[in-house]
């Protein structure tokens, strides 16, 4: 009963119905549903229009727990070899959040490594991966590596400071879902004169009609498994409730009720082969994707690609 309820509360957001999305997170947080429920029930009950990144310390918490631990160290260990293949000069992160994928594999650039470019629109999340460059231990940025912050988003790094910069490599954790395809295809295809390698990790995702049955049953069975990793014993912990209303809530509703007032859409997420697609579109060469490590949400991938820098 309690997931029939949250399905038709999921509906109810695509609707653009908050109040009877929330009516029906309530009733199934009543009768005891899964975790997902109670979440839910609070959230809507909130005050509309939290943001992802909102509450930084929300999603610090959430990537250094649950699954995010083996995560992003397969993450990190990838970008170390792309590293260490390209013998990467120049390097430019777009969301580098606070640089808990970078930092470990920057040790694979060393004697190579000239300069480091980290875009983040969180001033909060960029102060973190500037504090976690200084810490390092080797120093993941030496002295020889020039580092320049942008406290902003992807597209108005492109706008405005792409000149006559180039990186041997780009480079995009989990960020680019962040940007609403069209503005992510002009992002990308900005980017592709000014660097010879691209290089992205996201989720591949199920491929179902958005607000479809389908989909609405995934995100409710990924998502409840994703609280379960906060919870002890089944029991929601105070890290729960962060990671839940900091971040997993906002994330959930704002993809599926982008056009309410108040709400806040944060992720355009995609089947492999749609991100494929678009980069291929975007006009590189040599795309490729490969299988990087399962996740609660949708098993990461990595996508590789040839620009047109030298």
């Amino acid at each position: 009963m309690g997931e029939d309820l949250l399905e038709r509360s999921l509906a109810a957001l695509v609707r653009g119905d908050r109040d009877a999305a929330r009516e029906a997170a309530e009733r199934a947080a009543a009768g005891g549903g899964p975790l997902l429920a109670r979440a839910l029930a609070e959230h809507l009950g909130g005050a509309a229009g939290t943001a992802v990144y909102d509450r930084p310390a929300a999603f610090e918490a959430f990537i250094r727990g649950g699954g995010n631990v083996p995560l992003y160290a397969a993450v990190s260990d990838a970008l170390a070899r792309a590293y260490r293949r390209h013998a990467v000069r120049d390097l430019l992160d777009v969301g580098c959040g606070d640089g808990t994928a970078l930092v470990p594999a920057l040790p694979a650039a060393a004697g190579t490594l000239r300069g480091l470019d980290l875009v983040e629109p969180s001033a909060a999340l960029l102060a973190g991966a500037q504090q976690r460059l200084a810490a390092a231990d080797p120093p993941a940025a030496a002295a020889t590596v020039a580092v320049r912050t942008w406290p902003e988003s992807a597209q108005r790094f492109t706008t405005h400071h792409l000149g006559g910069r180039s990186w041997t490599l780009v480079q995009s954790t989990f960020a680019l879902q962040s940007l609403p395809v069209a503005e992510r295809g002009a992002v990308l295809q900005a980017l592709r004169p000014h660097t010879a390698h691209l290089l992205v990790v996201e989720f591949d995702v199920p491929d179902a009609v958005h607000g479809s049955g389908e989909h609405l049953r995934s995100l409710l069975a990924r998502y409840e498994r994703g609280l379960a990793e906060y919870a002890e014993d089944g029991v929601p912990t105070a890290t729960t409730d962060l990671v839940a209303q900091g971040f997993l809530m906002p994330v959930l509703t704002g993809q599926l009720l982008p056009a309410a007032p108040g709400a806040v859409r944060t992720n355009w997420e995609h089947p492999a082969g749609t991100w494929r697609e678009q980069v291929r579109a975007a006009g590189y060469r040599d795309v490729r994707t490969e299988a990087l490590h399962d996740y609660w949400s949708s098993p990461a991938f990595l996508l590789t690609a040839r620009g047109d820098a030298a």
